[in-house]
């Protein structure tokens, strides 16, 4: 009996990705397992153990698969990724504190673990605070850190439950029955799947996209023409709402991993618009994770592929301004953001559909973060509270990863009681949300405020913040 495929998780680490691509190119050449072993001369047990990321292929094997699969290079350059990894941390013996839950600690941009597991923010014997992947059940099981468990939503899975795809393929096909299509149908859901994300967190809404990715995937199987092709730019902005999940659960790797996808997704429906927004995304992650190489490069591809004087425009320039704050050119960013503010009554009457939120308090926060990046921390605090004041309802999360932002600015401008009592609305956003981007934030603020930590304010913020992580236990040898 043929072994059921792996269901791979290709964010996870590079030899997951190059199963995952080797097994995409050859189903897209149409190629059984069986096939591609006889036109590359590799046993195809050896091959499915490539593709299932259970062993590496060497160095001959990659380049010669490479070669039989057209990939161009590809194939072999993301082989070459594969030693790059950094992997699990070394700690075998990490228990949760009063609990038998193993801990199997991630480094912070492993966020987000797939399948039956959730990762949660732990502290550490020293200290410090990392990400840690754990067993959804078991932590459930165990009744331990439910603090941390609520913030990142503990009733979701963070990944696919692939058992509920061809239900959803049968309601998608089925959709004509109700005077609609599959791909109206699709689009609705993602309109809720947006919504569950902004109400529940993203935690709730991770499962579903994937889904329903596979279920476009399924569907361009059997579609044509004009169907096949929206269906393909559908699969593009669910590629890319995954991606900013994976980027709010404060998981960058699998992130950039989606956008990566969503950009090869991209160029085949021919919407400049889609891959314009796509490309100032991977400028936004970048400057997210202070990628001082890439951050401004990425913008100014944007700016390159955008209409003139488009939102999208404005958007790029917005992430190229604060990567040039990371790079300590405090002009260059001044500079870009009077371009952003010179440019939204234009901006606003744009009738492309991505970017909408482009206005003045989005480009006073992004201007507070540039601030922030250049030492200036009382001013960057000024300019969260502007940019606080100016925004509108509805952005409940996003105002949870400011305040906590401000927070931090104001720690760093030594006013250790404000910065703590921001600190503690930001705490009760990451509560309700389950963003890992507040929950990072707060990382850094309770380890700015280490100096003040006797001050009542701060030792209240610290208690606070530590009730709702689990806890790093030596067990005995």
């Amino acid at each position: 009996m043929a072994q059921k495929p792996r269901e791979l998780t290709p964010w996870v680490s590079p030899l997951h990705n190059w199963g995952y691509e080797l097994r995409e190119l050859r189903k897209m050449r149409g190629m059984t397992l069986r096939g591609l072993a006889r036109a590359a001369r590799i046993d195809h047990s050896h091959l499915g153990r490539f593709e299932r990321a259970e062993r590496k292929a060497d160095r001959s094997q990659a380049a010669l698969l490479d070669q039989v699969l057209g990939a161009n290079g590809m194939l072999f350059r993301l082989w070459e990724r594969i030693g790059d990894e950094r992997g699990h941390v070394a700690n075998s013996s990490v228990h949760v504190a009063k609990s038998s839950v193993d801990l199997a600690l991630v480094l912070p941009d492993q966020a987000a673990s797939n399948g039956e597991g959730i990762s949660v923010p732990c502290r550490l014997t020293d200290g410090s605070v990392v990400w840690v992947a754990l067993d959804r059940r078991a932590l459930l099981r165990a009744g331990v850190g439910l603090g941390a468990a609520a913030t990142v939503g503990i009733g979701s899975p963070a990944a696919a439950n692939s058992s509920a795809v061809p239900g959803l393929v049968r309601k998608a096909r089925a959709a004509s029955a109700y005077g609609s299509t599959p791909v109206e149908h699709l689009r609705r859901a993602r309109r809720v799947l947006i919504d569950t994300d902004n109400l529940l967190g993203p935690g709730r809404a991770v499962g579903a996209v994937h889904d329903y990715i596979e279920v476009i995937q399924e569907l361009r199987r059997d579609a044509k023409g004009s169907d096949r092709r929206d269906l393909m730019e559908l699969q593009t902005q669910y590629g890319e709402f995954l991606s900013w999940i994976y980027q709010d659960l404060g998981n960058p790797q699998a992130a950039a991993y989606w956008l990566d996808r969503a950009m090869q997704w991209s160029t085949t429906v021919g919407d400049g618009d889609l891959s314009t927004y796509v490309m100032a995304r991977k400028a936004q992650l970048a400057g997210d994770t202070a990628d001082l190489v890439d951050v401004v490069d990425l913008a100014e591809a944007a700016q390159r592929m955008a209409r003139p004087r488009s939102r999208l425009a404005a958007v790029a320039r917005t992430y190229e301004a604060y990567g040039h704050a990371l790079r300590g050119d405090a002009d260059e960013s001044e500079r870009a953001i009077d371009d952003v503010r010179n440019a939204l009554d234009g901006a606003a009457a744009d009738p492309t559909p991505w970017g909408v939120w482009l206005n003045a308090s989005y480009v006073e926060v992004h201007r507070a973060q540039g601030l922030e990046a250049l030492g200036k921390h009382q001013e960057a605090a000024d300019a969260f509270d502007a940019a606080l004041q100016l925004m509108p309802d509805g952005y409940h999360r996003d105002r949870g990863v400011y305040m906590a932002r401000q927070a931090v600015a104001l720690a760093g401008a030594r006013v250790p009681e404000q910065a703590a009592a921001v600190g503690m609305h930001a705490l009760m956003v990451a509560g309700d949300t389950g963003s890992g981007r507040i929950t990072n934030e707060l990382t850094r603020l309770d380890r700015a405020l280490i100096p003040w930590q006797r001050v009542s304010e701060v030792a209240e913020f610290r208690a606070a913040f530590d009730s709702t992580l689990v806890h790093e236990t030596e067990t005995e040898a």
